[in-house]
């Protein structure tokens, strides 16, 4: 596995608690081919994925200067609610950045790079070498992301359950499971990624769902669920929709006046 890899692991690592800031992951390789730092971006602004991993060989008491840092997503260049990454790695003396995606942020949008560069750190880019492969991965991590820059639109995936003639429900209302564990288990792990969960209110008046993420560490963590959006144009959403009874959650109901 190379290092860009394992930065993608990392990433992945953050999809329970980033939300909305894209998953990164950044690896710090010395100049003698050792890993000496590792990081994945945090909450809502808190650090980056390059801060923490530059924290974790401070940590390690690793020098830096001279290493090559591999990151999923270009170092960020512009002051939000964190400070600009590439001047983190500037400082730190780094000596080259292997970057799995160019951001799509047009705030960064090559300017990390181009800065950077200007610092005389040399720069790689995946999707110009033959790793193109974990460049796809990389941008398929952060999918709606970049479709959110790119487009202004959010990236929509549809869950259905379904029997081979078509049908999701039985007209009498004995409906049982459609899907199998595995399925179920599967949507978990999708609602996870995704910043908000949308449905109807026929579904919460028949099925009365919780509709939340259900995996293990979510309630160990207390981490935050998806905002739940409800296309309720009759207000008919009782109160006493178990929906509403899930912590760490955000429910917005959409009617009309």
């Amino acid at each position: 596995m190379n290092q860009l890899d394992q930065a993608l692991q990392l990433a992945q690592q953050a999809t329970a608690y980033c939300r909305p800031n894209p998953r990164v992951g950044c690896v710090i390789v010395s100049a003698q081919g050792a890993v000496i730092g590792r990081g994945q971006t945090q909450a809502r602004g808190q650090a980056h994925a390059e801060i923490m991993a530059l924290r974790d060989a401070a940590a390690r008491g690793a020098d830096v200067a001279a290493s090559t840092v591999y990151v999923t997503l270009e170092p960020c260049s512009h002051h939000g609610r964190t400070p600009p990454c590439c001047d983190a790695l500037i400082a730190a003396r780094v000596a080259r950045v292997i970057i799995a995606q160019i951001d799509p942020n047009p705030l960064v949008a090559g300017q990390g790079i181009a800065r950077l560069r200007a610092a005389g750190i040399a720069v790689e880019i995946a999707t110009e070498t033959a790793d193109a492969t974990t460049a796809h991965a990389a941008r398929q991590l952060n999918i709606g992301f970049f479709q959110r820059m790119q487009h202004g639109t959010p990236w929509v995936r549809l869950k259905t359950a379904s029997s081979l003639d078509g049908t999701s429900a039985l007209h009498n209302g004995q409906s049982q499971w459609i899907t199998g564990s595995a399925a179920r288990a599967d949507v978990q792990h999708w609602r996870a990624r995704a910043c908000a969960i949308l449905t109807g209110s026929g579904t919460v008046l028949h099925d009365d769902p919780l509709l939340n993420v259900r995996l293990p560490h979510f309630a160990q963590q207390q981490l935050p669920q998806p905002l739940l959006a409800i296309v309720d144009s009759q207000l008919r959403t009782p109160p006493s929709a178990r929906l509403f009874s899930v912590p760490q959650r955000q429910v917005l109901i959409y009617t009309v006046a």
